[in-house]
């Protein structure tokens, strides 16, 4: 069966493009458009469609507030479509923290090298938030309602079906949250049994991309100021939002996390976040290590910047002495890095299936035989800090 989308945007240019790249894929179906948030939610309830992309800035509801209205009453996978400036970077950030999965940027030659390349980049990217649905899919969901005529003003009967779902759905959600506090509870009862490896460190090294944003800021925000390694983050994100992101990161964690810049040398509590559209790479020695940040115009490296370019080079510098995590995200990026700091000895960990957005960059490390621990996402900090004698 295809995987249903609903497409919502104000431009009626952009609905139609995007309608028709996605309609060419025959593993996926485009079942309504929709032009302003308002009318997304309206057209989501109805429809309940598998995924939604959706624009930031549109009339009568933004993007934000549509994800918020949606998410109230199922859990359909957002990927939202953002322009690359500072203002579009806060918005995405903004809606990603609302609980939208993934973002892209509106202007496809920004994905890609072509045009090709970017139209195949963007339909696997919505097959893969598609099929985060069947892990937080709700197991009763009701099927959906028949579809309403959206130019009708909503009858009474209508409105009080809607209010019927929305307090059938936040039961479920009730019990749900119920049953993972239970389950966190467990694990956490569980924790203790986690021993550290006994081996020293001089820095943490983390990748991701799909799902990463949110996953980040919750590793990040729970280490403590006085965290004894300095920590370098590789995120797959556009030029011009490493820094909105970076400066969120900071203001929301008791460490500092900055955006890298060349020549930044690498402090114990500092987290350095890789710029966009660039490559970061650990310099110097393991005494007086620093980053070096290079232009890449190699048309054999897709990432920029890339996981594994950042732990090859810290694999020269440190060593041994590197925790390497990969989190959630698309395609293979950081299987080869961390190939090199194994080979020398260094640790390597991987988000476990169940709590990624998108189990392919962990998969790619484990399934190549690298990984040491697999690691649920809400347990990551709490195990840095073990194995790093800060726990």
């Amino acid at each position: 069966m295809a995987i249903r989308v609903l497409i919502v945007d104000d431009s009626s240019f952009f609905r139609r493009r995007l309608s028709e790249i996605i309609g060419q894929d025959p593993e996926l179906e485009v079942i309504a458009t929709a032009n302003n948030g308002k009318e997304a939610v309206e057209k989501a309830v109805a429809l309940r469609p598998d995924v939604i992309t959706m624009d930031i800035e549109m009339p009568v509801m933004d993007g934000i507030q549509a994800v918020r209205e949606i998410l109230k009453t199922q859990r359909t996978p957002i990927l939202m479509f953002s322009s690359l400036t500072h203002e579009g970077a806060k918005a995405t950030l903004d809606a990603l923290e609302a609980g939208a999965i993934d973002f892209l940027p509106k202007k496809f030659e920004d994905i890609a090298r072509d045009k090709a390349e970017a139209i195949e980049l963007l339909r696997q990217r919505v097959k893969a938030v598609a099929r985060r649905r069947a892990i937080s899919r709700p197991s009763s969901s009701p099927p959906p309602a028949a579809t309403p005529s959206f130019s009708a003003r909503p009858t009474p009967a209508a409105d009080n079906s809607r209010a019927s779902l929305a307090q059938s759905f936040a039961a479920r959600a009730l019990a749900e949250r119920a049953e993972l506090a239970q389950k966190a509870q467990d694990k956490a009862e569980s924790r203790g049994s986690f021993s550290a490896s006994g081996k020293s460190y001089k820095l943490v090294a983390i990748g991701t991309s799909t799902g990463g944003p949110v996953a980040l800021q919750q590793i990040i925000t729970a280490l403590p100021a006085n965290f004894p390694l300095p920590i370098v983050l590789v995120q797959h994100m556009p030029a011009a939002f490493t820094g909105a992101f970076a400066n969120r990161l900071n203001a929301l964690s008791k460490i500092e996390v900055r955006e890298a810049q060349d020549n930044d040398v690498l402090k114990p509590g500092v987290a350095y976040l890789a710029p966009g559209g660039k490559q970061m790479l650990v310099d110097g020695s393991e005494s007086q290590a620093k980053l070096r940040i290079r232009e890449d115009d190699s048309p054999r490296i897709t990432f920029k910047p890339s996981v594994d370019i950042t732990f090859g080079s810290a694999a020269k510098v440190f060593t041994d002495k590197v925790l390497a995590i990969v989190l959630t995200g698309m395609g293979s990026d950081g299987r080869e890095g961390c190939r090199l700091l194994k080979q020398l000895g260094s640790r390597v960990w991987a988000q476990d299936e169940a709590s990624c957005v998108v189990y392919g960059m962990p998969q790619a490390v484990t399934a190549a035989g690298l990984t040491d621990v697999e690691v649920a996402l809400p347990d990551v900090a709490g195990r840095i800090l073990t194995e790093t004698g800060h726990g």
